[in-house]
Order: C-alpha cells, then structure tokens, then sequence
C-alpha cells in the first residue's frame, strides 16, 4: 500500500459533470493511498430511501424526505440546506478517523460551496484542501452516462472505454456488472447536465475566492490516464 509522501493526510474534492469518472478516480486513489472515500450521494440516498423520519428540519425549516427522492429520481439537485446539514454531520464522524480523504458529490451549489467550504477548512485545514475538476464535454457526458454500469455489490461505478467496454464483471470486487436504472436515462442525464451547468459550475468561482485553487483534468482520455493526470496535479507520488 503506498502513501502519500508530501501530504500525509489531504483533503481532495473532486468535481466534474456527471460521467466524468469522478466516482472511479476516487477509487484509485482510495486503493492506492488508503484515503477515506466520502461519496455523498451514497450517504444522501441512504436517508432519502430508507427515511427513519418524516422531515430533516433545518434551521426552523422542514425538508421532506418523500420531495427530496422524488427530485433525487428525476435528476434535480437535493435542498441544498438539507445536504449541507447532512455533510456536515458526516464529516465530524470522517474527521474522528485521522485519515486522507476523498470527497466526490459535494458542493453542488453556491449555497453548498458557502455553507460546507468554511466548515472544511476549520475542521481539515486550508492546506490540506485539493479541489481538482475532472472535465469532459456534454457530448460525452450523454455518451458515457447511457452506457455506465455499476457493480451489483458496492456499486462501483464503471464508466465506459475502450477499457471497461467487455467486461461484464466488476475489477474492484468481482461482482456482476449492471445498469443502472432512473438516472442514467437519456432525459435524466440531461436534466442532470442542466443542474451541473446552471447551479454546480457557478460554485468554483465561490471556491476560488476563498483562496483555493482548482486543478483541471480532462476526463475524456482512458480511466488510468486520467488517474496519472491526477496524481500529477495532486502531487501525489507514484
């Protein structure tokens, strides 16, 4: 197991539109430095589809779990003070385990980005932070998106290439690879592409303003070029 050798423990935000890969570098670099991967989206649906609860109330406001599926399904962004609530809580448990960590799904909005950046910075520091955006174009988004499949056991995320496009089992756990229904739907993927375009991308110039800088990586080269790119602008070593 190799580590980093500069930065013992980062704290790396990856972003890119949906289809970039961001879940499958992520993965790399938890398998290679032994960082923590924090995919919110999993920690979000968990809580929209198997609610314990009627409403999250937040700051005097009730956010009910039933809307927040059902624009999860259709491919609208989550309340953004619903998800800053449920991050923040999230990264005080990832804080307690003295780790790297990997974060692919948050911020997704200005409100995100103004509400969870200061939080991060305070409970990780400023120095520790890497935002890298993993970019490819809209064409390929669609391209990728209709014909990704995850695994069945970890859902591990398999976008498509000239690498993966035979395999019909997951390299990370041997599991049966599938499709995944609802979001990777061709109207879906769009009304995703929209949500990305109009309330994600606003957010890196609140990133930036904040002091920190945000790396570019062109996400339509193969998965493992990709993964070096990163690493290369992360400064991480082989």
């Amino acid at each position: 197991m190799h580590r980093p050798q500069k930065r013992e423990k980062p704290f790396i935000i990856i972003l890119g539109p949906p289809g970039a890969g961001k879940g499958t570098q992520a993965e790399l670099l938890r398998e290679k430095f032994d960082f923590y991967y924090l995919e919110t989206s999993r920690v979000l649906e968990k809580i929209i589809f198997h609610p314990q609860e009627e409403f999250i109330e937040v700051n005097g406001e009730k956010f009910y779990l039933e809307k927040e599926r059902e624009n999860f399904v259709k491919g609208i962004l989550l309340s953004p003070p619903f998800v800053s609530y449920i991050i923040k809580e999230k990264l005080k448990e990832v804080k307690k385990l003295d780790m790297g960590v990997v974060v692919v799904g948050s911020p997704r909005t200005v409100y995100e980005c103004e509400e969870l950046m200061p939080f991060i910075i305070d409970l990780f520091g400023k120095e520790n932070i890497k935002v890298v955006l993993i970019d490819i174009s809209s064409k390929e988004t669609i391209f990728r998106n209709s014909h990704r499949r995850i695994c069945s056991l970890s859902r591990h995320p398999i976008i498509y290439s000239e690498e993966t496009k035979d395999l019909t089992i997951c390299p990370l756990d041997g599991s049966v690879l599938l499709r995944r229904k609802g979001l990777d739907d061709p109207e879906v993927i769009k009304t995703r592409l929209k949500e990305y375009r109009e309330r994600t991308l606003p957010l890196l110039k609140c990133i930036e303003n904040l002091g920190i800088k945000i790396s570019i990586v062109n996400g339509d080269d193969t998965p493992s070029n990709v993964f070096q790119s990163l690493l290369s602008v992360l400064n991480l070593e082989e």
